[in-house]
């Protein structure tokens, strides 16, 4: 089983980002990925930084893959997301249907934001050049199996292991909102929030998280418990979604537990509001935590 480490989904610092990349090269990790999927205005990292980035990356031993916006809604998202299906040389992440439409034919990995619940709408995917499938979040790993058990030949599967859920995306921006500034000038507000807002009940428990145009859970979904079901279930690789505290601890957990197979390996605290939870895994609500 394979261990990748998703786009990170927040606004951070240039040095921060560029450093957390740097970093990577000695992960014990098999894939990044890298690129923006939440807001087309965050571009922190320039068009011609990418290039150097993933050649490091690349240079290390890892598979590196650009991952695309999960909401398209301009020409110009458009136009970024053809230059970067067109560069990636089949690696590259569809989250819209456009960026599937668009690498028809080619090699492409279906993202978590696609609406793939069922055998025939996997068939189609692979048939259109999947070679990988991240399956939603919300999908029960009893699904996942059955639809494991008639993918295409040569199709990989890949479940969102560790991270704040991405729950839903819309064209307002929360994050603005929230400091009452509309979304066209927002001042990347954003970045003051390297692990989004988080929203809480009026019971003041965890609940949401804002991340610019994205809704989140406040829970962090934490599977590294449930790896031996993941593993018999056929997933080939787990994804954890970058959070700007205490990443590398658990890159080295879910690694060891790997390589282990002990999923008992002792892992750090929640560093963020929420604590951790697994219930979509197992067909409950997404916030309970059965550990």
């Amino acid at each position: 089983m394979k261990l990748a480490v998703g786009p990170v989904l927040y606004l951070w610092d240039r040095t921060i980002a560029l450093d957390f990349y740097a970093a990577l090269c000695d992960a014990p990790v098999d894939i990044v990925y890298l690129g923006e999927v939440v807001c087309s205005k965050r571009r922190v990292l320039q068009r011609e930084d990418w290039p150097g980035v993933a050649q490091a990356l690349r240079d290390a031993g890892k598979e590196v893959v650009f991952s695309t916006l999960a909401l398209i809604e301009a020409e110009s998202e458009l136009a970024t997301m053809a230059r970067i299906a067109d560069s990636a040389g089949g690696h590259v992440e569809a989250n819209d249907m456009a960026a599937v439409q668009y690498s028809a034919g080619r090699p492409f990995v279906a993202g978590p934001h696609l609406n793939i619940y069922n055998a025939a709408t996997l068939a189609m995917m692979a048939a259109h050049g999947a070679r990988r499938w991240v399956a939603p979040v919300e999908m029960p790993l009893a699904t996942i199996a059955t639809l494991g058990a008639a993918r295409p030949p040569g199709l990989e599967i890949e479940v969102f292991a560790y991270g704040r859920l991405p729950l839903a995306f819309s064209a307002r921006c929360f994050t603005a909102r929230a400091q009452n500034r509309p979304k066209d000038e927002c001042g990347f507000i954003c970045g003051d929030y390297p692990d989004g807002i988080t929203l809480y009940s009026r019971e003041d428990q965890p609940f949401l998280t804002l991340n610019g145009i994205q809704t989140q859970s406040a829970a962090v979904q934490n599977l590294l418990p449930h790896i031996g079901a993941l593993r018999s279930a056929g997933v080939d690789i787990l994804r954890l979604s970058p959070q700007s505290q205490d990443f590398p601890a658990v890159i080295r957990a879910f690694r060891t537990a790997l390589d282990s197979g002990d999923a008992a390996t002792s892992f750090p605290e929640p560093s963020l509001p929420g604590g951790y939870c697994d219930g979509y895994l197992r067909g409950e609500a997404g916030i309970d935590h059965a550990g």
